[in-house]
């Protein structure tokens, strides 16, 4: 028996932890950029992916993968042309997806797809395949991201200034959208398409408050994601809980808790400071 739970659980904990090390970083220009609907659209564009993955008879993260990218270039195409509001356009992206995603579902009668484990995730049915995937993926997008991370940084925090410095915007933003595509395509099986927005958003807003620099920020909340899901699959085996939505949970609580302590941090330092300064100035 405990061999078998181990087992299990050890998968699930390394799928997650695997998925927390590249959602951190990458969460963290996704808040830089404000892009957070960004997010939500790439998940719904994974849902379609799903249905015409089935549709095809292709690999499901090759089909999420294959999706996302359309939908970021139609995103990005129509961005340039001024079509729409950023907001509005990303707005009627996901629903159509989403839309579509369904209807294509919906052809298949033989097919009675997990949609709970797929909107909430599964983490505790990770396959040893699955695993395969995961820490695959996870490794490509972070070295990816390891090697975009200087352009893309300086494209957001002034793109005029970037396309000066010779800084190739739209092939790094193409190149950062793909890894958004990846990352959500592996993390659905964790904690699912409604959740993964928040595995993006909510370690990157803890550690913004502790973060002097944007390097230290992506490792805060790499580990605070780590910690979410060792939280989460934790609570997950001893109440029964949802595992996807319990990671999620414990990412919230840790956020709460957050907030009275990097403001004593903070003060605590600052104080520091002043005394130091004080001193000095005798």
């Amino acid at each position: 028996m405990t061999v078998l739970l181990d087992d299990f659980v050890v998968r699930a904990l390394v799928a997650g932890i695997a998925v927390a090390l590249v959602a951190g970083p990458l969460g963290c220009f996704i808040v830089w950029r404000r892009m957070a609907f960004f997010g939500a659209t790439m998940s719904h564009a994974a849902l379609l992916g799903v249905s015409l993955a089935f549709l095809l008879n292709i690999n499901m993260t090759l089909g999420i993968i294959g999706a996302s990218a359309v939908t970021a270039a139609t995103l990005l195409s129509l961005t340039r042309l001024h079509v729409l509001p950023t907001d509005a356009l990303l707005g009627l992206l996901a629903h159509a997806a989403l839309a579509l995603g369904l209807v294509a579902i919906s052809f298949q009668d033989t097919l009675r797809v997990d949609l709970m484990g797929l909107l909430f995730g599964d983490i505790l049915s990770v396959s040893r395949g699955d695993l395969g995937w995961i820490l695959g993926g996870g490794a490509a997008a972070l070295g990816v991201l390891a090697l975009i991370w200087r352009p893309l940084l300086s494209a957001t925090v002034h793109e005029e200034l970037a396309i000066v410095e010779g800084v190739r915007v739209r092939l790094t933003h193409a190149a950062f959208v793909l890894v958004m595509a990846v990352v959500v395509a592996i993390a659905m099986k964790i904690v699912g398409l409604l959740l993964i927005i928040s595995m993006l958003l909510i370690p990157p807003a803890v550690a913004r408050r502790f973060a002097p620099t944007p390097e230290i920020m992506a490792a805060i909340a790499a580990l605070v994601g780590v910690l979410s899901v060792i939280g989460g699959i934790e609570a997950s085996l001893a109440w029964d809980t949802p595992a996807g939505p319990s990671i999620v949970t414990a990412a919230t609580i840790l956020f709460i808790v957050s907030l009275p302590l990097s403001g004593a941090l903070w003060r605590a330092l600052f104080s520091r400071n002043e005394k130091a300064h004080h001193h000095h100035d005798h």
